[in-house]
C-alpha cells in the first residue's frame, strides 16, 4: 500500500478534511501532500496530482481518485472492510443519502459560512443566519443530526461513518460563525472535535501561516 493523499490547507480546505478524516480514522499511513490554496502557483501545483485541478486527491499505486466522497467508498471497500458505513443496509442507505445531500447541497452556508478553524466570527454568524437561505440550510442540518442521532449516537450513526467525515466541516463552521446548538447536537459536535484525528486536523491548522480573504 502506497497512498498519497494531496490536500489543500487545513483551516480552509473543507473537502480536504472529508476525505483526509476518513483515511485517519480507518488507522491507514498516508503521505500527506498539501497544496496552500489561493496562490497563483495553486492550480499548476495541484494539476500535477488531480486532473480536475481540485483537492482532495487520493494516490494509490496508479489510480487517482479526485473528488472526496470517492475517495472515502474506496477506501471504504479497499482498505476499511466496509466498516466506514453502517451495517445495516437500512441503515447504510440512511447514511449514504445524508453524506450526499452535504456533497452536493448547502451552497449559502458554504458561500456565507466558509470554513476557518482558526477564527471566530460569531457577528459575522449572526449576520449570516439572518439570510434565509442560511438559515434554512442551518435547519435542516439540525434536523439530518437530530433524526440520525435518535438512533442513540454516539456519532450520526453510532460508530464514526463516512456521514460524520461529511459533516466534520461543518461542526468547525458552527464553532466559528458560533451557531448555537441544542444540547444534544452540541453534545455531538463536541464528540467529532474530540476525536484525535480532528484535534490534529485542528492543532495543524492553528499552525499554518497562510491566510486566504
Amino acid at each position: 500500500m502506497s497512498l498519497k493523499l494531496v490536500i489543500g490547507n487545513k483551516n480552509y480546505s473543507s473537502w480536504s478534511l472529508r476525505g483526509w478524516l476518513a483515511l485517519a480514522q480507518a488507522g491507514l499511513e498516508f503521505e500527506e501532500i498539501r497544496i496552500p490554496l489561493s496562490r497563483p502557483e495553486s492550480k499548476e501545483q495541484i494539476l500535477r496530482y488531480s486532473p480536475s485541478g481540485k483537492v482532495p486527491c487520493l494516490i494509490d499505486d496508479g489510480l487517482t481518485i479526485f473528488d472526496s466522497l470517492a475517495i472515502c467508498e474506496y477506501i471504504n471497500e479497499q482498505y476499511a472492510a466496509g466498516r466506514l458505513w453502517p451495517r445495516d443496509p437500512g441503515t447504510r442507505a440512511r447514511a449514504r443519502a445524508v453524506a450526499a445531500e452535504m456533497h452536493s447541497g448547502f451552497a449559502p452556508l458554504r458561500t456565507h459560512m466558509s470554513m476557518e478553524i482558526r477564527a471566530r466570527y460569531p457577528e459575522r454568524g449572526a449576520a449570516a443566519q439572518q439570510r434565509d437561505d442560511v438559515a434554512a440550510d442551518i435547519a435542516r442540518i439540525k434536523e439530518v443530526w437530530t433524526e440520525c442521532l435518535a438512533a442513540g449516537g454516539p456519532l450520526l450513526f453510532g460508530e464514526f461513518s463516512i456521514a460524520d467525515a461529511f459533516y466534520a466541516p461543518v461542526v468547525t463552521r458552527f464553532a466559528t460563525y458560533g451557531v448555537a446548538l441544542p444540547g444534544p447536537l452540541a453534545a455531538y459536535s463536541d464528540r467529532v472535535i474530540a476525536l484525535p484525528s480532528m484535534q490534529r486536523w485542528i492543532a495543524a491548522a492553528r499552525t499554518e501561516a497562510e491566510t486566504i480573504e
